[in-house]
């Protein structure tokens, strides 16, 4: 497809009209028609508008169709990755996981990933199954990754998770306030310090952040993107630092590291 049919498809799938568009841009709708037929091309400023007005990449505009390769939102199967997280839990008396597992699957029901028919279960349960890939094989921090999101994305109390305090606690760490744009950055810089001081809380946020940049191009607006770029430069570079300074998770620190700066410099280089 050429970047007038990109345009064209683009501008449809949101129930644009070629005036609202040209409205939008400040231009007439006879140039967005002209793009449309290819008869004329958007500069390079017209291009990023284009690009946000439609919430996508500026490549997701001028990029060939044809030449795109076949894209997935989920690699493994979540029913594949339940039975191995269980499996690992009743082999290693895993009682914190069990119950979690049970909790997490009841209060994200019926939920998706953001734009997507994803159950929304695939992402604590990948979370479960980055840790135990690293051989982090421990009760708190899998019940954790389950429950991670219960408390702020399901209306759980904390009080009434099935998990003794020491997880209640990580799950606590991980729950972010939800405040006004301008609490904002105070919210978030005392959240980041708070999963500072405990180093399982550090590790399974590490691993959230991972998992999130993996899915955030189709899952978070183009200002979210730089949104989330900004804040994982600011803030992780403390966590992962408190995670190498931990003996036991030393190598999964450089696993981390590794995998948030390279995901980082491709979104860069795309954007």
């Amino acid at each position: 497809m050429s970047i007038g049919a990109n345009i064209k498809s683009l501008r449809e799938e949101r129930k644009y009209t070629q005036e609202q568009v040209a409205e939008a841009l400040g231009i007439s709708f006879q140039a967005v028609s002209s793009w449309e037929r290819d008869e004329n091309k958007p500069d390079t400023d017209r291009l990023i508008r284009l690009a946000e007005l439609f919430d996508v990449s500026v490549s997701a505009i001028v990029e060939e169709k044809n030449k795109i390769f076949k894209t997935k939102e989920a690699i493994y199967n979540w029913e594949h990755m339940k039975t191995y997280v269980k499996t690992t839990a009743k082999n290693f008396k895993m009682h914190n996981t069990l119950k979690a597992i049970d909790c997490a699957f009841e209060a994200h029901e019926g939920q998706k990933r953001k734009r997507s028919a994803v159950p929304y279960i695939y992402h604590p349960l990948n979370l479960a199954c980055h840790a135990l890939s690293m051989d982090i094989v421990d009760d708190e921090i899998i019940a954790a990754c389950m429950l991670h999101d219960v408390v702020e994305d399901c209306g759980k109390r904390l009080e009434d998770l099935p998990v003794d305090d020491r997880t209640k606690e990580l799950v606590r760490l991980l729950t972010k306030e939800k405040a006004e744009e301008k609490r904002r950055d105070a919210v978030i810089r005392s959240y980041y310090d708070g999963i500072a001081g405990n180093p399982k809380a550090a590790l399974i946020k590490c691993i959230d952040r991972c998992n999130n940049l993996t899915t955030m191009s189709w899952g978070l607006s183009r200002d979210k993107i730089y949104r989330m770029i900004r804040e994982t430069e600011e803030y992780y570079p403390a966590l992962l630092n408190v995670v190498k300074a931990t003996p036991e998770y030393n190598s999964a620190a450089w696993l981390l590291k590794y995998q948030m700066e390279s995901m980082l410099d491709i979104y860069k280089r795309l954007m």
